[in-house]
């Protein structure tokens, strides 16, 4: 049993973060039908699916209905998000009894430097609060540390003067109020072919908690792997305990039990090297 899945509605998104690798696979969304194959093969593994890996999930226009038919799975759902749709798809979100947390990645603006960051701010905070009057959790990410945080100061400001302190500080980050949280962290380096090899001695919960599903059925082993480098099978044509129980996939999670990397990419992750 898995704690989570992270299944790929979209490899499209709307922005271009400096932070981001993105990726070079074909741009692609689900159909409802493919939805529907999928998530019923993943649901007798995992209890929390969340819409990302690649992608904005907002961007998909049939986002209302995976998250109903994720519901009448017994999913309980988690979206990451750039945040400037959230006026736009806002309503669909809070009125899912499926979802249950919207995270909102705010490193996004200074990572693109368009618009406004006030507006883009405002949109953010009035989902906050609708979602937050809704039971809805909601984090606010600020994983810029090490290069992208120099407008944290002023969007700190403009948090506060919508949640005034005190905030109550956790090992999370700080909870604005019931079910809110700012969420600081470290920019950290996705993985990649092309980065130097940091040595096998590694530890990662892919495969041991999560995997990851790209949006042409690719099943990889964790959210990281952005162009589907370690294809462990395709869950359109396969079942999952198949894919699971492959060599490889058992190879990698092996390796983890003893902490070492045994793929190449695991070896070029920045984000493994926090566990």
């Amino acid at each position: 049993m898995l704690k989570k899945v992270y299944l790929e509605i979209t490899n499209i998104c709307n922005l271009a973060c400096a932070f981001c690798p993105g990726t070079k696979r074909e741009k692609r969304m689900l159909s409802r039908e493919e939805f529907a194959i999928l998530a019923a093969k993943i649901r007798p593994y995992a209890e929390y699916l969340y819409f990302h890996l690649m992608g904005e999930p907002l961007l998909h226009p049939d986002l209302a209905a995976f998250l109903a038919a994720a519901g009448e799975l017994g999913f309980k759902v988690m979206i990451t998000t750039n945040g400037t749709l959230l006026r736009e798809k806002g309503e669909i979100l809070c009125k899912s009894p499926a979802l249950i947390k919207v995270n909102i990645s705010l490193q996004s603006f200074e990572a693109n430097e368009r618009g406004e960051l006030a507006d883009y701010l405002d949109g953010c905070i009035a989902f906050a609060q609708q979602a937050n009057a809704a039971g809805k959790r909601c984090e606010f990410r600020l994983w810029n540390r090490n290069g992208l945080e120099k407008l944290n100061p002023a969007i700190e400001a403009r948090l506060e003067s919508a949640f005034p302190k005190p905030w109550k500080q956790s090992r999370e980050g700080w909870r604005l109020r019931e079910n809110l949280w700012l969420e600081p962290g470290d920019r950290f380096d996705w993985p990649d072919l092309k980065s130097a090899d940091r040595g096998e001695d590694c530890f990662c919960y892919g495969l041991r908690d999560q995997i990851g599903v790209l949006c042409d059925g690719t099943v990889v082993p964790c959210c990281l792997d952005h162009e589907g480098d370690i294809p462990l099978g395709n869950l359109f044509t396969q079942e999952l305990d198949e894919i699971l129980d492959s060599p490889r996939a058992k190879a990698i999670r092996g390796g983890f039990s003893n902490r070492r990397a045994v793929e190449e990419l695991c070896r070029r992750c920045g984000y493994a090297r926090r566990f």
